[in-house]
């Protein structure tokens, strides 16, 4: 295998080819791509809802789900890439991606759409620590960084940017346009990167730790299934239990296991060095926050304002705007003080934002959420670029196929558990505080009835029957908008401590090194 990826010393070399440059450009398109798709899909859940009929628990599969699959297989892709090239696994990525995207929009059954999805984060994972070391592949040492903070200001604006580009397309075309335009960007995206992108893989090759994938996917599934599901299953519930209980066996068992496995996952050396270590807690708790915000503010938008999807996007354009403005500011920032003063002041303008967020009402205006998510932009943006310099500059070059993909992985974890986390207890006080806002409105209820109700009103849905008294229906609309209301701002209190916790451990990380060791190139 490495003889076949190293290049000829005759072989002729296209114009462009292995330029640093296009290659930043190639591999961009490509995680723009994965990065979208990641938040335009949030404009998209409320009308997919009603169109399948799918459930609070269904919608946010249709997130998780994409978000675990990217979790638990990044590290695994980047050991892949590492082993048979980073450019072949980079191709593969796109063109998969785009195939079960063009299938996504085909399909009309919520469950076969989760599956789809599912599948469609496994090709995505393949794409994000592939980029990563082509990057560092391609450029030297000292243009590294500079490298990085443009690579992380696309993912940064690319996500900022799914709600506009999911707003328009769900409003004047359909859901399933979300899904068919990465059709067009993976074709561009697979026609460059096959022309400009030279392939690279890691001096050191090693096998594929099998038993170690296993035992990281299991985990990671029993933990998000337990959160989702804890509202509907209750969580002193034996099942929840069991599979907060599996979370953890299979946990310990895959930490047991990286030790002493001969070429290991995840080598658990990286994490001797407490910036590594700190920087990938920061993208976790970085990305609960952000796309735990961006999945409830749509249901607030569509739900309890009544916008259409194009309205909501328009109202996160702020955060969009923001990030092209901020994503650039934080790299200049990053260099001049290093990483711990930016991430640190970037986690507490979110935990800012967030706070701005746990006050909305039932009459807030563009204003009100126009500050909140600018703010969100300028918090974010230092953390994203911040904390990828901080995994990938302090880890040695030979793993950084593992690298990039424990930093993409860390992200894809900490949105996961921020759409599961903060749904859950969003339904858990709803569930709390539904009764009483029913009995202000003078609504009898049942504890049947509040079980049945706090899974739409969950989405910001009033469910009014058909025919209900006009007197009858505003007061339920009025309480279930409420309840809503109540759980929204608990969970943004929630993330707001979040947060602030992360600001507290920037102060605690270092920048990374700028001389490494080189990556064989093709």
């Amino acid at each position: 295998m490495a003889q076949a990826l190293a290049a000829r010393p005759d072989a002729p070399v296209r114009r462009g080819h292995g330029h640093p440059w296009l290659t930043l450009l190639a591999v961009a398109l490509g995680v723009i791509m994965v990065m979208l798709d990641g938040t335009v899909v949030a404009i998209a859940n409320p009308v997919i809802g009603q169109d399948l009929g799918a459930s609070l628990s269904d919608l946010q599969w249709v997130t998780s789900g994409y978000l675990l699959s990217l979790a638990v297989f990044l590290i695994t892709a980047g050991k892949l890439g590492d082993l048979f090239g980073h450019k072949r696994v980079f191709v593969v990525g796109i063109a998969g991606f785009a195939l079960t995207s063009l299938a996504i929009g085909l399909t009309s059954s919520i469950g076969v759409l989760i599956g789809l999805r599912v599948l469609q984060g496994l090709f995505g994972a393949l794409l994000q620590p592939a980029a990563l070391a082509l990057l560092r592949a391609a450029f030297p040492a000292e243009r590294l960084n500079m490298a990085i903070g443009i690579w992380g200001a696309a993912i940064g604006v690319s996500s900022a940017a799914g709600p506009i580009v999911g707003g328009l397309l769900v409003e004047n075309v359909s859901w399933q346009s979300v899904f068919f335009i990465n059709v067009p960007v993976g074709v561009v995206a697979l026609l460059v990167g096959l022309w400009v992108i030279r392939e690279s893989r890691a001096e050191s090759l090693s096998k594929i730790d099998i038993p170690g994938v296993v035992l990281l996917s299991v985990a990671m599934f029993c933990l998000v299934w337990a959160i989702i599901k804890a509202p509907e299953y209750g969580w002193g519930d034996g099942r929840t239990i069991a599979f907060a209980a599996a979370a953890v066996i299979f946990g310990a068992a895959f930490v047991f296991w990286q030790g002493r496995a001969a070429e290991p996952l995840l080598p658990l050396g990286l994490f001797r060095n407490a910036s590594v270590s700190i920087g990938t807690v920061l993208m976790v708790l970085m990305a609960f926050s952000m796309f735990g915000a961006m999945f409830f503010l749509t249901f607030y938008f569509q739900g309890v304002h009544g916008l259409s999807p194009l309205e909501s996007g328009m109202r996160m354009l702020p955060m969009s705007a923001g990030m092209i403005v901020a994503s650039p500011l934080a790299g200049v920032a990053l260099t001049r003080f290093g990483p711990r003063i930016p991430i640190a002041v970037g986690m507490l303008i979110t935990a800012t934002s967030m706070l701005l967020l746990s006050r909305l009402g039932l009459e807030a205006g563009y204003i009100d959420t126009a500050i909140p998510f600018a703010l969100l932009a300028f918090g974010l943006s230092p953390v994203m670029v911040g904390a990828t310099e901080v995994i990938v500059g302090n880890s040695p070059v030979e793993l950084s196929g593992v690298a990039g993909g424990m930093q993409q992985s860390a992200m894809q974890v900490g949105g996961s558990l921020g759409t599961a986390v903060l749904g859950a207890l969003i339904t858990a006080k709803v569930a709390d505080v539904l009764p009483g806002h029913l009995a202000s409105g003078n609504i009898p209820s049942t504890p049947a009835q509040i079980d049945a109700l706090k899974g739409p009103v969950s989405l910001g849905i009033a469910p009014v029957p058909p025919g209900t008294p006009q007197p009858v229906a505003d007061a339920l609309t009025s309480a279930a908008h409420l309840s809503f209301l109540d759980g929204m701002h608990f969970g943004f209190t929630v993330a707001v401590v979040v947060a602030v916790v992360a600001a507290g451990l920037a102060l605690f990380v270092r920048a990374g090194r700028k001389t490494d060791m080189p990556v064989h190139a093709g």
